[in-house]
């Protein structure tokens, strides 16, 4: 396709991605019902690195044994994001599952800082203080406790982040869609490791029809699809929208919920819900949007 046709096209891939992502909490919540977290994470990525090995066939020429070791340190962080959110997913809510998730865009560039030293400045202060917010009116309960579900869910936003910040200390002169088929397949070793030693594998729910559509939709909408249009999205739009339009996940995470799953919403829920947003707006683009539109009215005066 030419460039103007991919670029056309990129926000829509964005779009589609967050919508997917955003409607799998809640497909998740339910394949927990009959699918151990361990071995559900495990057919996941395992899938997710088999079609994802085929698409990329030809990007195979550039693998060296150094994927080897990358792969197995991102698709560490990948496998504790997913395990934790998992686990925290099944003891809350998938609305606030998808809310809570979203914080790790706020700690990227903190935990950035520790890593790189590159210190935030003050929009990404500005979002942790509105993110901190959010996540208490979000979390907390009258007697200013938080349930184990959502404490486990926050642990899963700092290994989100901890994800991001390790893919961009280990890809640079790598082929990102050669290192992510590692990074599944590494995911998916850990998860076959631990469900073989904590869980036992659920045979029957094989052929259970509930859960064949919702596992079809997690691995190759949810792992191999999503990824591939975020992949895409991201290389032809420009990052201060496509994080926008990415971070709509939690958003369509709260609506599916709601829909499909019966999600009860309250105010409290909702304003913390539109603080969060608002913090992860604020972290991943500065507001620089608004700052376009005051300079082309300056310009037009």
């Amino acid at each position: 396709m030419s460039p103007k046709t991919m670029k056309l096209l990129a926000k829509p891939m964005l779009f589609a991605a967050a919508l997917i992502w955003g409607t799998s909490f809640f497909i998740m919540k339910n394949a927990l019902d009959v699918m151990p977290v361990f071995f559900l994470l495990a057919v996941r990525f395992t899938a997710g690195a088999a079609l994802l090995a085929l698409i990329a066939w030809k990007r195979w020429k550039a693998f060296t044994p150094d994927y080897l070791w990358r792969g197995a340190v991102i698709g560490g962080f990948l496998f504790l994001a997913y395990a934790v959110q998992t686990f925290g997913l099944a003891r809350t809510t998938p609305s606030k599952n998808a809310f809570l998730t979203a914080v790790y865009c706020v700690i990227v560039p903190f935990l950035t800082w520790a890593v790189v030293k590159l210190r935030p400045d003050r929009y990404n202060i500005a979002a942790a203080l509105l993110c901190v917010t959010g996540v208490g009116l979000v979390s907390l309960t009258e007697e200013l406790t938080i349930n184990t579900g959502d404490l486990l869910t926050l642990l899963c936003a700092v290994f989100y982040a901890s994800h991001i910040v390790a893919v961009a200390k280990v890809s640079p002169g790598k082929d990102i869609t050669l290192l992510t088929v590692f990074q599944f397949a590494f995911a998916a070793l850990y998860a076959w490791i631990c469900g073989g030693f904590t869980e036992t594998f659920p045979a029957a729910a094989l052929t259970d029809p509930a859960l064949l559509l919702p596992m079809l939709y997690l691995c190759v909408m949810a792992t191999t699809v999503a990824l591939l249009f975020q992949n895409v999205g991201m290389v032809w739009s420009d990052p201060a929208s496509a994080s926008v339009i990415l971070s709509l996940e939690s958003v369509f995470g709260v609506a599916s919920s709601v829909i499909f799953y019966g999600d009860p919403i309250t105010g409290r829920l909702l304003a913390g819900f539109a603080l969060i947003f608002v913090a992860v707006v604020c972290s991943e683009t500065k507001f620089s949007f608004l700052h376009k539109k005051t300079d082309d009215l300056e310009l037009m005066k």
